[in-house]
């Protein structure tokens, strides 16, 4: 007897692939479990930067916002403009405070 394989919310996991295409620097997944879009940042940040919201027009507004703190801590390693493409490198290394 053949298994069918079934594909849990289609619909929301392809918008979680559409948001990781649109939005560089991200990781988006859709938990079929819990029902929310989670977005992991892929920069280096000085602790995990993981964000969740059951839209994903949500998501996307608390990932704007988390790019705007981070960018505005000098801790986002490039600026984006409208259509999510670099436009900046990122800074260059500090040097270590003397001790």
């Amino acid at each position: 007897m053949p298994v069918h394989r079934r594909l849990w919310d289609g619909p929301a996991r392809a918008e979680a692939e559409r948001l990781e295409t649109a939005w560089p620097g991200w990781v988006v997944l859709y938990g079929t479990g819990s029902r929310r879009f989670h977005a992991l940042a892929a920069w280096p940040a000085p602790e995990p930067l993981i964000l969740c919201d059951p839209t994903p027009e949500g998501l996307e507004a608390r990932m704007r916002e988390a790019e705007a703190v981070h960018a505005s801590a000098d801790l986002f390693p490039t600026v984006l403009d409208r259509q999510r493409r670099i436009v900046s490198a990122p800074p260059a290394p500090r040097e270590p405070a003397p001790l």
